[in-house]
Formats: C-alpha cells, structure tokens, sequence
C-alpha cells in the first residue's frame, strides 16, 4: 500500500502513522506544502492523509497552496482514495465536500474527552474505543452543516462535531491520535501564542504530564489504521 501525506508546517508530521506504515511495510511519501512542493498524480498513492496547522481554510490570501490543495483532495475523492483528515486536514475536508468551517465557540487545547456515537462503536473500525475517549485536540475552528453523506460520529462539551465519514472512506477527525511526544513539544514551541486562557485550554505542563495518554491514542490510531487497512483489502468499504 502506498500512503501519501500532506503537511502544512515543519513540525507537524504524521507521527505514530508513520510508525505503523513503517512497521506494516507500506510505501510513504509526501508534500510539503510550506516548500511548495507538487502534488503527486491520482494513480501515485493509495491512501491520503492530511495533517493540521496553524493557518484556516479559509486563509487563501496568505496561503495561496490552500486553492490547489482543495482541488487535490476534491479530485482524490472523486478517485476513491482512503483519505485521513486530522484537525485542519479534517477542515480542509469538510470544506471540500460542502461543509462550512468556522471559528467555534470554545478553543479546544488539550487532553480531553470525546464522545463517540453508539453507530461507530458498533462497527469494526471503533469498536475498541470507549465511549468517551480522552483524545489530544489542539484547535479553534470547526466544520458543521455537512452534507448529508456525511456522518457525524463523535462531539464533546465544547464542540459538536468532532469527527465525521464521508463516503465510507473519507475520515475527518477535529483530534490528534498521532501526535507522538516530540510533536506535543513542537506544537507548544511554536504555537504557544494560541494557549490563551479558557474553559478548554490546559497549560504546556498539562499537555506534556501524560505520557500514558499518549501511548493509548497511538495505539487506537494503530488499531484504526490496521482495521482501515483489513477492511480496503477485503472490500468491505
């Protein structure tokens, strides 16, 4: 299998994803969208996924690669790739496909739970997490009215959609499972400005206090992506 990946700054990657291709075998590459790399060809890549950043969807004028990076993922849908959106990569998602991203209520930065809907926890692919999953979000926007192909399967106190799929292999998620340790500490580097006081917004100390939260959201990514994986191979998506 061959998984490409789009990345928006230096030091948001996608971390325990990249252990597990590493580890299954698969073939990784990517675009580096803040270099201004090219886009690959359809037929170049399997799975796609889209990691986070700090800049909006909507923020076009100061990042002109946000235009053609929407028409990459619209045309990737079309093509029927897997495709993986996380936090920004999940807005850039919902925007594609009709949604409306906007700035939500409440910033959400930190360890905190999210609720999973009783239909995803029923299927193969969620079947292994809990109801309500302590998950690492780092974001002020949100995407809402979405299409109504689109299934909303996750939400918390703070934000009411926090995940969603969307043709049975496109999958946008508000949060971070891959974050590894090193990532958690270049977000809190570079992005430190955006941890103002809130209702949902924890210190750099709390952040980095649990490396057990860490090691369990990876391992669900890696339960995740191996169900993913089974399920492609077998055609039952």
């Amino acid at each position: 299998m061959r998984l490409h990946y789009l990345q928006h700054v230096p030091f948001e990657n996608p971390g325990s994803i990249l252990t597990w291709a590493e580890k299954n075998g698969h073939e990784v590459s990517s675009t580096q969208l803040y270099r201004s790399d090219v886009f690959p060809g359809q037929q170049d890549f399997d799975w796609l996924v889209i990691m986070g950043g700090p800049m909006n969807v909507y923020e076009e004028d100061m990042y002109p690669w946000l235009a053609g990076e929407k028409l990459f993922i619209r045309d990737s849908i079309e093509a029927g790739k897997i495709i993986i959106g996380l936090c920004l990569g999940g807005q850039l998602i919902a925007d594609v496909i009709g949604g409306k991203v906007m700035q939500n209520r409440h910033k959400e930065i930190g360890w905190l739970p999210v609720r999973l809907s009783e239909e995803a926890r029923s299927t193969p692919l969620f079947s292994f997490f809990p109801e309500e999953p302590v998950v690492f979000q780092w974001h002020g926007d949100t995407f809402s009215v979405l299409p109504e192909a689109a299934q909303c399967i996750a939400q918390s106190d703070a934000c009411r959609h926090q995940a969603f799929i969307y043709r049975k292999r496109v999958f946008g998620f508000q949060y971070h499972l891959e974050n590894t340790l090193p990532i958690i500490n270049s977000l809190v580097e570079n992005c430190r400005s955006e941890m103002t006081p809130g209702d949902y917004v924890q210190t750099p100390e709390e952040l980095l206090a649990h490396p057990e939260y860490i090691e369990q959201n990876n391992k669900w990514m890696e339960q995740f992506l191996t169900q993913l994986e089974k399920m492609d191979r077998d055609g039952a998506l």
